[in-house]
């Protein structure tokens, strides 16, 4: 380890889902985790077992990781208690994780007013916690509550409280500014002081951004001395979020030549995983967010359309490819072809790259996405988009008519229902099937409809399952006309995950456009071969 190196933790799982509108569900919060280890974040903190039913399903089976390490959260032994006789702490110590985070008091005033107890008691909760967590784990952190408004009022016992974590053992002790008030200068002062005591290769940061300066405040503690930086994707957070790690990470190594375990081409998914999230929760992406927004490196018509032409340095801090992001110049649009072939290398196609089609490509993806498709996050109907264009998918099945039909009724237990019924009228290998079934909803049943003929003649869909379904609404003026847009992830029973797009005025047709995807997707992945008529 050099003096260079910064380790990354990310908390979006825990802290980013207390954010007004998100709630990850167990599906999530698994997929989030794979891409967020997929980019090289070194921990991934999932949530506070025992804390709701979602954490808790979560930690049950938690992914299998290959270069982050899995966090769990939680806090220090309560007053009067011994550590292992605390349901609290035991509990989250129990999921099979590597680490935990632990959140314990650091501020006078909340052990005096809030806790109630002496300011030694606090200190022994602090350290009885580290040394029972030590243990059980690999690595322990203390995430110092309110650290900066408790060393602005009692610097003395602020101090205390991490040393008794640090001396106990804890890799790692964060300064959290929970509040999100304490502003740069403020940071690098105090900063500067605590690693006088305690060495900055064992010290983090947790900023809160409501004075919108958290990601300037994890910088500024960096320069000080820092060597961890806790944030978010897109800065999710309760109130006006945290420190956002999409534009922490480039600024770290590309403009202040820290290292990271976020290699240069690792950080050419930065953009892609950003706008991943933001379709996840069914948002719509920023589009000035630094270095990822669709217009961080915009440029509209006039001198700097020209001089970014002649020198994109003008108007560009940096090459936007090296964080997977591309130049748009508004009036003439040029950009494009790069990035369709930087994404025929990552699922494996060989092209030339003067090749006609894929000018025909670039326009065809250009016009869907006008239309409301969004290839960053349906990464299967890309894929079979850029093979159909280049004519090697088989044609598995064609769909020439169904029908789906809900009814509500009474039944009779006199319970209100809704079933749905789905007919189906398929082509396979030139012969004609029909088939019916119900299901939970009018997707489950075309879904259930589809599979009763698909599945006898490609046996490889039986292990297909959808895991996530999301819709959201592209045109919000039209009212209950508008065009919405369908997500479906599905997943193969193996650890393959991947997801599929749909798009159109009608719900269902928009469902059915991604169910199709998902179910050629992988036909086409288990190089399945279109039957002969029989």
């Amino acid at each position: 380890m050099t003096d260079k190196r910064v380790y990354l933790f990310d908390t979006t799982l825990r802290d980013g889902a207390q954010t007004q509108g998100v709630d990850f569900n167990p599906a999530d919060k698994e997929m989030i985790a794979r891409e967020l280890d997929s980019i090289g974040i070194d921990y991934i903190e999932g949530g506070w077992p025992g804390a709701n039913p979602t954490d808790d399903s979560f930690f049950v089976n938690p992914p299998k990781l290959k270069r982050a390490k899995l966090t769990a959260f939680g806090m220090t032994r309560r007053p009067g208690r011994s550590a292992d006789n605390d349901p609290g702490l035991v509990g989250i110590l129990a999921p099979d994780v590597p680490c935990v985070c632990m959140v314990g008091k650091t501020w006078d005033f909340h052990v005096d007013v809030a806790l109630e107890i002496e300011h030694e008691e606090n200190i022994r909760m602090i350290t009885d916690s580290v040394k029972l967590a030590l243990i059980r784990k690999e690595e322990v952190m203390f995430d110092a509550e309110h650290f900066f408004d408790g060393y602005k009022s009692n610097p003395e016992f602020a101090m205390a409280c991490l040393k008794a974590a640090y001396d106990a053992g804890t890799r790692w002790v964060v300064l959290c500014d929970t509040n999100g008030g304490t502003l740069p200068h403020e940071i690098s002062q105090i900063v500067e002081d605590v690693i006088k005591h305690i060495p900055g290769t064992h010290v983090g940061i947790h900023a809160h951004n409501d004075t919108g300066n958290a990601i300037a405040n994890s910088l500024a503690a960096v320069v000080a001395g820092v060597r961890q930086v806790q944030g978010t994707l897109n800065g999710l957070g309760e109130r006006c979020g945290n420190a956002d790690l999409i534009s922490i990470i480039p600024s770290l190594v590309l403009k202040m030549g820290y290292e990271t375990n976020v290699a240069q081409e690792d950080l050419k998914q930065l953009t892609q995983i950003s706008r991943m999230l933001d379709e996840r929760l069914n948002r719509a992406p920023s589009r000035d967010a630094p270095y990822v927004g669709e217009s961080a490196f915009a440029h509209k018509g006039g001198l700097h359309v020209s001089a970014v032409e002649k020198d994109p340095r003008t108007y560009e801090h940096i090459d936007p490819a090296l964080v997977g992001n591309q130049r748009h110049i508004v009036v003439s649009d040029q950009s494009g072809r790069s990035n369709i072939l930087a994404r025929f290398r990552e699922v494996g196609i060989d092209i030339d790259p003067k090749d006609e089609r894929i000018g025909r490509l670039v326009e065809e993806v250009k016009e869907n996405e006008f239309n409301g498709y969004a290839y960053d996050g349906a990464e299967a109907s890309f894929e079979l988009l850029a093979r159909r264009a280049l004519g090697s998918v088989p044609m598995y099945f064609n769909c020439s008519n169904f029908r789906v039909i809900d009814e509500r009724r009474w039944d009779s237990n006199n319970n209100l229902v809704t079933l749905s019924e789905a007919t189906v009228k398929l082509s396979v290998g030139g012969d004609e099937h029909m088939s019916v079934a119900e299901g939970n909803g009018p997707v489950n049943a075309l879904d259930a409809a589809m599979r009763k003929v698909l599945t006898p003649i490609y046996p490889t869909l039986a292990g297909l399952k959808l895991v996530d379904y999301k819709v959201r609404i592209l045109t919000p003026g039209d009212g209950t006309r508008a065009i919405t847009r369908v997500m479906i992830e599905s997943a193969d029973g193996k650890g393959a995950h991947w997801s599929t797009v749909g798009v159109s005025p009608n719900i269902i047709d928009a469902s059915y456009n991604a169910l199709r995807d998902s179910l050629v997707y992988l036909l086409y992945r288990d190089g399945a071969k279109e039957p002969e008529a029989s």
